[in-house]
């Protein structure tokens, strides 16, 4: 069995994969745009997730030869 797991809760965008033998991959993608403003900000978080699931996914795919 492979599950990929996907995490976009806050300011990370994040992609695992578990199989029958364990942890495959984890990938995650920070967004350092947030800095400036002291804390994370919904709307931009948002659009960087938009910008980036679909590239921490197939990384993610990938590490773990699915």
């Amino acid at each position: 069995m492979n599950i990929l797991g996907i995490e976009s809760s806050c300011d990370e965008t994040a992609a695992a994969v578990y199989t029958d033998d364990g942890l495959q991959s984890n990938i995650i993608a920070s967004q350092a745009v947030h800095e400036q403003y002291g804390g994370v900000v919904p709307e931009l978080a948002s659009r960087a997730h938009h910008k980036t699931i679909s590239r921490t996914v197939q990384q993610s795919l990938e590490e773990a030869n699915i």
